[in-house]
């Protein structure tokens, strides 16, 4: 058997009468990366070399180009993104934090304390 990873949660809610909800650093970092490529301009998510490779033989994770460091209740998160050729890369980023921060504070009820952006590349249509 191969060894299995831990995943790290973080715990919402822990009342004695209804139980707990835990949510799962991918599952923020999902929220992050869909938040992030529903901003116009933002072409794609670029993830390291394994998930590229990965990617182009068919599996496809969500989560590529994004990470996501949970502390307490305070979430801090860093993106890799491919913006379109003809965008203001500033404002279209702007707005890319913006997006992520609202996604992640209205679904997990986390504070998102940092959105760091790095522009990777530039799609040329």
């Amino acid at each position: 058997m191969g060894k299995e990873v831990e995943k790290t949660t973080v715990v919402l809610n822990a009342e004695e009468n209804t139980g707990v909800v835990q949510i799962a650093d991918d599952v923020v970092a999902m929220i992050a990366s869909l938040a992030a490529t529903e901003v116009e301009g933002v072409s794609a998510m670029v993830g390291n070399i394994t998930n590229e490779l990965m990617g182009r033989v068919g599996m496809k994770k969500l989560t590529k180009g994004v990470r996501v460091i949970v502390t307490g209740r305070k979430v801090r998160v860093d993106l890799a993104v491919t913006m379109e050729y003809g965008y203001n890369i500033p404002a279209t980023c702007h707005q890319v934090q913006a997006k992520v921060k609202a996604a992640i504070e209205n679904m997990t009820g986390l504070e998102c304390t940092d959105v760091n952006i790095r522009i990777s590349g530039i799609k040329v249509r």
